[in-house]
Formats: C-alpha cells, structure tokens, sequence
C-alpha cells in the first residue's frame, strides 16, 4: 500500500544519511533485537545486508514493515539519532491516520436493519434523516413534577453545533446526547462518524473513538489506552503520539447507560495517566472529571436512565436531547426508507391520514415499523386501502421491538404494572410520574423500565425524587387499553386503592363525557383483533383475555339507539373501532341491527376512507349512504395542483378522485346499497367519474344525489355516460 512504502521510504532515507560508523552500529544492535511472537534476522542475513535498502528489505521480510518501523525507531532512540526517529514517527503517525479513518469508514458507512435480508447491508448517508435536537445546560434542567417536559429546550442545534463554542467563546468538553430508545442514538452516532471520516464534520479532531458501551460493560479494569485500542484495527496505535494532543481527540460512547455504574469513585483513587489500569468506573470518571487527559472532548449518547449517575460526576457540561423526527423530516425518512416515489407517497399519504400513526412517526423506530409493515402491505399492489395495517397492529409491532432489546425480568408481570401505571395516569389525565409511585409498583426494574419509560431529573424538589414518563401519549394511551386486556396473573393480589378493569366504565364514560378516552377505546378494539391476541401470546409473551369481547360488541349493538333513526350509524368512531378489531365476522355482528350510515360535517382523510371501505365491504345489510358537508383533504391538493399548472397538462390519472377508495369498496361484489347522498361535498369533475364507472358496477343502486351544484357539464356528462352502462339501475339522479 502506499502508506506503508512510504514510511519505509522515510526509514530507507534515514539509513542512507547515516555515517558508516552509525550505520554498523545500527546493525549491531539490530541483532540482539528479539521479537516476541516474531521472526528475528538471521545472522547470516544481517551480515550479507550491506547496503540500506537491503537492510530494509531484510527487517521488512522477517518484522513485517509495521513492526519493522517500531524497531527502528526504538533504535534510533538509543543511538541519540532522535531527530531521525521522529521524523519516522511522524511518518507513522501520519499513516495511521489514515488508516484509523478507512477503518471507521468500513465500521460506520453501512449497517444492517432488522428486517434486512441476508448479506443485505444499508447506507448511513442514504437513510439517515435529520432529527431535532434541543439543548440546554444542565443547570437549567430543573422543575417539579407536572412542569413543562424535560424535552422542551429552547435552543435547537444538530450534531454540526455540538462542540461549537458558546457566546464567551468556550467549546464544551462534554455533551451528553439523550434520547429513548428507538430515538436514534446509535444511528446519529453512526452519522457523525461517517462525517467525521469524509472530513465535513469535526475536523478541528484528528481522531474520533467510538466506544460500544455494551461491549465494554464486560471489561473489569481498563486503561484510556485500552479504551483507545479497542476502537483500532488489530488493536495497534502510536499511543503516545495521539495522546500527546488529547485537545485533538472526542471519545464518543454510545449507549452508556448499558454500563449500569454509580459513577461515585472518590476524586483520590482517579487516575491521570492514560497507561494505567483501573477498575472501568474508575477510568470512566477520570476521563469525565477531567483528571486524565483534560483537554479531549467526549459525547455521551444515553437514554435517560444514566442522567441522574452523569450529574453526580460531570461540570460544565451541556445536555442535548433528540426530540426525533419534525413532521417535514417524516416525509424525507419515508422517501429514503423506500427508494420510490411512488411507493413513498402512497405509505406517506396513508400514515399521515391516520393522525394517531403520523404522531408516533416521531419516534424514528416507530417510523421504520410502520415503513417496515407498510412495503410489506404494498408488495404486488400499488394502494394501501385494502390491506392496511391498523394503528394497533403497528403499535404491537413497535412492542416486540422493544422487548426485543429486553434484559432478564418478567416481561408479563412488569407490562402488568407498567399498564396499571398507563392507565391510571390516563383516567387522571397526568403524563408525569413521580419516582415514588414507580417504586410502590415495583417498576423500578433497570432492565425493563428504560425501554418504556423516559427518566426526567430532576434537581429541584428533591424530596419527591425524579419524575418519568412515556415516550409518547399514544403510546401511553396504547398501554392503558392493554391494562383492559391483560390476563390477570394466578398469583395477583387485588389492591383496594389499584384501578379496576371494567371495560364498562371504560365504554360509557367514553360515551358521555370523556371523549378524550377515544384512542384508548381503539387501542381497546385493536387488541382483542386474533392476529393481535397471538401476536401478543407467541412474539412478547403476553396472555390476553377474550372477556371484553362480548362487551364491546353489546356497546356497539346499543349505543346508537338512543338517538333518532337508530338504525343509522352516526358516528365516523364507530369505523375506525371495528377497523382497529379488522375482524370480518366481528364487524358483521356489530353492524348487523343497522341499515344505514349518515356522516356529517366529517373530514374524510385516506385513514377514515380505509375504516369505512373495511366496514362496508362486510357489511351485508348496508342499503344507504348519507354523507352531509364532508370533506376530502386530496381534494384541496387537487386544486393546488390545478392552479399551478396548465390545464392541458394535467391528465386525470395525476388527480385522481378523492372518491375513488370509497367507490371502490361501495362497488364491491354482493353490495347491495340501494341509495348514495353525497350533499355539499364539494365534487369535482373527477369525482364525477368515478361516481359514473360506480353506476355501471353497482346495479342495487337506485337513488343516487350529488346535491352540489358544482360538477359541472362535463361532470354531468360523466354521470350520464354511466347510466348508460349496462349494470346501471339508477331510478333517481338528484
């Protein structure tokens, strides 16, 4: 390789300007060099190398040039030539520099997804998407239970700003990097390391150690150079010329809360020289308190779990949460997620039509599941409608992600207790948990509370300790409808003060005065889906209850009949319930006692469209379809469109019906829907087609209204073409 001729170059030039006298020297030493492990010169060789460059040739072939260079430099050294043996080290320094980055580069460039085929390797650069990040220092990390989130900081930076220098001009020697698991940690880390390796990011470092807190959890006693080594390729490095310049050095560690250690060493027993070894708690705090190489920098990526053990040792440090992905950054994710537009727009389309999904995008992990389910769903077709996945199911899927990740402990018994928590929290409207309340559940459980639950600390009121919370309100809400669903454990002891599961209170204060309970009651319906009972049973370990079941199909039969036309369903919730259950039979038994649906004032997104599609698909007794002043989001991108374009250029497959998923299910085989009102809707032309290929599909139908004034003649046209096909049974057109 080039740099390895190099440094024999350099070693080749220092034999050639030696005196004769030194040169002999040189080789007289050279013969009582032994190295272990090595092949040594022999002396006959040694005594036939009369030349340097044969000199050169010969320590290469028998030390290996690396090693050969590290002998002769030691030689130098004590021949008092050391002005030649630095000028080789440079060389060497130089080299390894070089080498170190192409190693970083094959480590960090690619990487390999869960779900990823075998052999199948992935690009940072290609899918990494920007996240937010937010920072403060740790001084302004306080507040009482019930304040603001811990998350909401004020100034925002990105990986780029990390290490710039504040306002008085000072660059922070420690960042701590905090995000919840799936927040993407590991894969900004992998970003800036790939950055760093193509020299857009932290040049004014000349080496960047990337240390797998999880691999280094096995380690007892540790030097700093053994910490340095283990990032190297074949553990070998000039030590002392990168330690020399430790303001030219970042230690990164990712994942440190995989340690698990107090951080409480007496300032005494730390350690200032990098070559020594300590216990790895020991070697750990001198590098944070500075007593070690103080003028390095290091970033600390950690979930909030080791917040509370990194305040006890750090000073002057700055804190900087990833608060995951902003709504534009969803979009982008999706793209690079899929590689094809099409593929892109139409999952994209489709998750930020269910509001629920969409929100929990904000968690990348959450968006590589619903990426994940999504391709899986669009494989063989080009739409989502009718094969999607629910926002349960997807919410399941992130579950066994987690629990993936999951240490010793009973999961059954923790979920058990975390979504009594959840739920609890959910009927009191509280967000925030105290560390006290987490200890009465006995969730304080290191292994398992990390992956559910974010640590905020707390530095005011110490009395009541730290406080936590979940990751997001979906997901705290997704946990409270499986406190409902659980199978209670043979060995539980009821608690007079715990919350009770009865599904009923659930249901009707829903009803009445909670609508804020909506996505509960969802999450409810979603569970209790078979393909979610044995997902639950076989991939997490979790034992579900069929008992609510019947609850929640007696809540469906008879919460309308209080109302005028009781054999109408009016409300849009009802959908997107039986949607949630996606249970062909289930659905039919629900729906049964009704006739009709009539919708009013509704904002009909894709989501709402797939719920109402599923149930009138297996909806056997659906004879009429009233929708009144609702409204089709595609329909103002339509218009957009439209208006930015020439007319002429715009053919109708590039705008399709916002009507057209609705017409597909309404013309599914065995309908038999006899009247369809469509009134102040705000139609359209293409709408209007795909009302007209409805007709000839549908031959029950025998009212159909479109009171809406603002077809148009060719959108009349249309409809009048398709009461000309020959299915067509249309008695009233309005």
């Amino acid at each position: 390789m080039a740099g390895e001729e190099s440094a024999f170059t350099t070693l080749s030039g220092a034999l050639e300007g030696l005196t004769l006298e030194d040169f002999q020297e040189f080789k007289a030493k050279l013969s009582h060099v032994d190295i272990e492990g090595g092949w040594n010169i022999p002396k006959d060789a040694l005594a036939k190398a009369t030349h340097p460059a044969t000199l050169v040739s010969c320590m290469g072939d028998s030390y290996g040039e690396d090693a050969a260079t590290d002998v002769a430099i030691g030689l130098f050294k004590e021949m008092n030539q050391r002005d030649l043996a630095e000028k080789i080290l440079d060389e060497k320094v130089k080299e390894y520099k070089r080498k170190y980055r192409e190693h970083v580069a094959r480590e960090f460039r690619c990487y390999k997804e869960v779900n990823s085929c075998l052999g199948e390797n992935l690009s940072v650069s290609d899918r990494y998407t920007e996240l937010a990040i937010a920072r403060k220092p740790w001084s302004q990390h306080r507040g009482e239970p019930g304040d603001v989130p811990w998350g909401c900081a004020d100034t925002a930076v990105t990986p780029r700003t990390l290490f710039e220098p504040d306002e008085a001009g000072q660059a922070p020697r420690v960042v701590v990097l905090v995000g919840a698991a799936g927040m993407g940690k590991t894969m900004t880390i992998r970003k800036v390391m790939v950055e760093w390796v193509e020299g857009t990011l932290w040049t004014q470092f000349d080496y960047v150690f990337c240390i797998d807190c999880k691999e280094l959890s096995f380690s007892k006693e540790v030097s700093v150079v053994d910490l340095v080594s283990k990032c190297c390729p074949h553990r070998r490095m000039p030590a002392g010329r990168i330690l020399d310049k430790p303001e030219k050095i970042l230690f990164v560690f990712d994942g440190f809360e995989a340690l698990r250690l107090p951080l409480a060493q007496p300032k005494d027993e730390l350690s200032t020289d990098p070559r020594e070894t300590k216990p790895l708690e020991t070697t750990l705090l001198s590098l944070l308190k500075r007593t070690v190489l103080p003028e390095s920098s290091v970033l600390i990526a950690t979930r909030p779990t080791a917040l509370q053990s990194l305040g006890r040792c750090l000073e002057g440090e700055h804190y900087a949460e990833i608060l995951g992905f902003p709504p534009a950054a969803r979009q982008e994710y999706f793209h690079r997620y899929f590689g094809n537009n099409d593929a892109a727009d139409t999952a994209f389309r489709f998750t930020k039509g269910n509001e629920v999904l969409h929100s929990l995008c904000v968690i990348p992990v959450m968006s590589w599941a619903v990426c994940t389910v999504l391709e899986q769903e669009l494989h063989g077709r080009n739409h989502l409608l009718d094969g999607s996945k629910t926002a349960t199911w997807l919410s399941t899927f992130y579950l066994s992600w987690l629990t993936k990740h999951r240490g010793s402990g009973d999961l059954q018994r923790f979920l058990h207790k975390l979504c009594s928590l959840a739920a609890d929290g959910i009927w009191k409207h509280k967000v925030l948990f105290e560390e006290k309340e987490i200890e009465d559940r006995g969730l304080n459980q290191p292994e398992l509370l990390p992956l559910f639950l974010n640590e905020k600390v707390v530095k005011n009121g110490i009395d009541h300790g730290n406080v936590y919370s979940f990751s997001h309100l979906h997901l705290q809400e997704f946990f409270a409808a499986m406190f409902y669903v659980l199978e209670d454990e043979e060995d539980a002891v009821s608690d007079p003060g715990t919350l009770g599961k009865d599904v009923n209170v659930l249901l009707e204060s829903y009803s009445t005065s909670r609508k804020d309970l909506s996505l509960t009651v969802r999450f409810l319906f979603g569970l209790l889906n078979p393909q979610s009972v044995e997902y639950m049973d076989e991939r997490i370990g979790c034992r579900t209850s069929p008992q609510p079941r019947e609850e929640l199909l007696r809540w469906l039969q008879t919460r309308h009949r209080a109302l005028s036309h009781p054999d109408e369903v009016k409300e849009l919730d009802t959908f997107h319930f039986l949607f949630e259950m996606n249970e062909e039979s289930f659905v039919q038994s629900a729906l049964g006692c009704f006739t009709g649906a009539a919708l009013r004032d509704a904002k009909l997104t894709p989501y709402d469209q797939a719920a109402l599609g599923f149930c009138i698909r297996h909806w056997a007794g659906l004879h009429s379809i009233a929708l009144r002043s609702c409204s089709f989001p595609q329909q103002h991108r339509s218009k957009e469109l439209a208006a930015g374009s020439p007319r002429e250029s715009l053919r109708r497959e590039e705008l399709p019906s916002p009507l057209r998923p609705l017409c597909r299910a309404l013309g599914h085989p065995g309908s038999a829907l006899r009247s369809l009102r469509l009134q102040w809707c705000g139609l359209t032309e293409g709408d209007s087609e795909a009302l007209g290929t409805l007709l000839g599909m549908l031959p029950s139908l025998e009212c159909l209204e479109v009171g809406d004034g603002a077809l148009g003649d060719d959108g009349v046209r249309m409809l009048c073409a398709g009461m000309r096909q020959a299915g067509c049974q249309l008695r009233v057109l309005q």
